[in-house]
C-alpha cells in the first residue's frame, strides 16, 4: 500500500538563506528536513522581506525555490517605521492605553504586513492537508492561522516579554489544531498564561546534525586567534548584546589575557571599538562550525529565548555555554544537560568564566555532556516523529 502523499504549508515571517532570526532559521530547518520524507510535499509560505526591523520588500514576488524547497513569496504592502513603531509599542505595553482598536494597528504596524499572504491562505486552504505556523507573533501567523485553524500546527517560539500579554494572542494561542513546544518551560509558561491544556500538544523543538568536519584550527589561524568566547547571532538590544559588551571589558581589566570575544551575525547595535572584541559579520556555513567547535565557551546574554538554535548547536561540537540566569529556557538547558553555567549580575559572569576557564576537570566533563545532551533530546528522528503524528492526527 503506497501512502498518499500530504501537502504542507510552513508559515512564517520571512524566509531565506541570508535571513537572520531564531524563527526564520527554525522554520527552514524544519523545510528542508520534511523536504527528505517521501510521503510529504513541503512548500514554504512567506514574504518579500529579508529585514525584521523595516519589512522592505527585498526579495522578487512569486514562486522560487531556497535549497531545492519550493518558496511562494508576497509582498509587503508597508513597511515600518522601527522609531515609530516602538514609541506606539511603549504606550500600548506601559502607558495605558491598550484596547482592541490600539491592537489591531499594533499588529498591523508590527507586521509584515501581507493581506496577500494571509488572502492566498484563505483561498487555496484546500489545496493543503497541514498548515505549520512558526512564531506567535507576526502579523502573518495571527491572521493566517485564524482562517485554517481547524488544520494548523502552531510552533509559537513564545517567551515571557510584554506583546504576549496582548488580548489578540488569546485567540492565536487557543486556535491551532496541535501545539509543538520548544521547551518543558515554554509549554509550562504558556499553559500558565493561557489555559490551554485542553489544546494536544508536545514538547518538540528541532533537531541538530553534528558536523563532523568542523576544524577549530583552520578557524583560529584564518582570524589568528587563540582562546576565545564566543556570541552568535543578531547583535542587538533585545539579545542584551550591550550588557555582554560591558562585562567582558570589566573582565579584561582585571584578568589581563589573550581572551578574545568572537561575534557572529548582523550588527544592529554598535559594537565598541576594543582590541579583544571582533565582530566578524554574517559568516559561511564553514566558518560558523569552525568557529563554535574552536571556542572556549559561548556566551548568550539574552533574557527571551524559547529553545535557542546558537546554545545548542555550541553543545553540539562539545563547547560548555555560559547564559543569563533569568532566561527560564537557557538556565532549564544548563540544569538538564550540566553543560553550562548561568548568571545573574557581573560578579557571577566573572565567576562562571573563571571557573570553567581554571577547572580543566570539570570543563572536560562539560564538553562531554554538551553532546550527550543534544544527542538524547534533539536528534531530528524523534522530532519529525513528534511532527508525523501530529499531522496524521489532523489530515490521517
Amino acid at each position: 500500500m503506497v501512502n498518499e502523499v500530504k501537502k504542507i504549508a510552513i508559515v512564517i515571517q520571512r524566509y531565506g538563506l541570508e535571513v537572520n532570526g531564531g524563527a526564520e532559521l527554525h522554520a527552514r530547518f524544519l523545510a528542508e528536513r520534511f523536504a527528505l520524507i517521501p510521503e510529504y510535499d513541503i512548500e514554504v509560505l512567506t514574504t518579500c522581506a529579508l529585514e525584521h526591523t523595516t519589512w522592505e520588500n527585498h526579495y522578487p514576488e512569486g514562486v522560487g525555490e531556497v535549497n531545492g524547497i519550493k518558496v511562494r513569496r508576497f509582498a509587503v504592502d508597508k513597511p515600518r517605521n522601527v522609531n515609530r513603531f516602538n514609541d506606539f509599542s511603549k504606550k500600548i505595553f506601559f502607558g495605558g492605553q491598550k484596547n482592541p482598536e490600539n491592537e489591531k494597528k499594533w499588529l498591523d504596524d508590527q507586521g509584515p504586513y501581507s493581506p496577500k499572504c494571509v488572502d492566498y491562505i484563505e483561498q487555496n486552504q484546500a489545496e493543503y492537508d497541514v498548515f505549520i505556523f512558526v512564531t506567535y507573533l507576526y502579523y502573518t501567523t495571527v491572521l493566517g492561522m485564524a482562517k485554517v485553524w481547524d488544520k494548523s500546527i502552531l510552533v509559537p517560539t513564545a517567551h515571557d516579554e510584554p506583546p504576549i500579554y496582548l488580548d489578540i494572542f488569546k485567540d492565536v494561542f487557543n486556535a491551532p489544531r496541535s501545539i509543538a513546544y520548544n521547551s518543558f518551560e515554554e509549554r509550562d509558561f504558556l499553559l500558565r498564561t493561557f489555559n490551554i491544556q485542553h489544546i494536544p500538544g508536545d514538547i518538540v523543538g528541532v533537531g541538530f546534525d553534528i558536523p563532523e568536519d568542523a576544524n577549530p584550527t583552520r578557524f583560529r589561524e584564518k582570524y589568528g586567534l587563540c582562546d576565545y568566547l564566543l556570541y552568535a547571532g543578531r547583535i542587538e538590544s533585545g539579545k542584551n548584546c550591550f550588557v555582554l559588551f560591558d562585562f567582558f571589558i570589566r573582565y579584561k581589566e582585571l584578568h589581563p589575557s589573550d581572551l578574545k570575544l568572537v561575534l557572529m551575525g548582523k550588527e544592529i547595535h554598535p559594537v565598541p571599538k576594543h582590541p579583544d572584541i571582533i565582530s566578524l559579520g554574517f559568516v559561511s556555513d564553514e566558518d560558523k562550525a569552525d568557529g563554535m567547535a574552536g571556542a572556549k565557551l559561548f556566551v548568550l546574554p539574552s533574557l527571551y529565548e524559547s529553545l535557542s538554535f546558537v546554545v545548542l548547536e555550541s553543545m553540539a561540537v562539545g563547547v560548555p555555554v555560559v547564559v543569563n540566569r533569568k532566561c527560564e529556557v537557557l538556565k532549564g538547558h544548563c540544569i538538564r544537560s550540566n553543560a553550562g553555567l548561568y548568571y545573574d549580575g557581573y560578579h557571577e559572569f566573572e565567576g562562571c568564566v573563571n571557573y570553567l576557564m581554571k577547572h580543566d576537570d570539570v570543563y572536560a566533563a562539560m564538553k562531554i555532556n554538551a553532546r550527550e545532551y543534544v544527542e538524547a533530546n534533539y536528534r531530528w528522528d524523534v522530532v519529525m516523529g513528534k511532527f508525523k503524528k501530529m499531522i496524521e492526527d489532523i489530515a490521517g
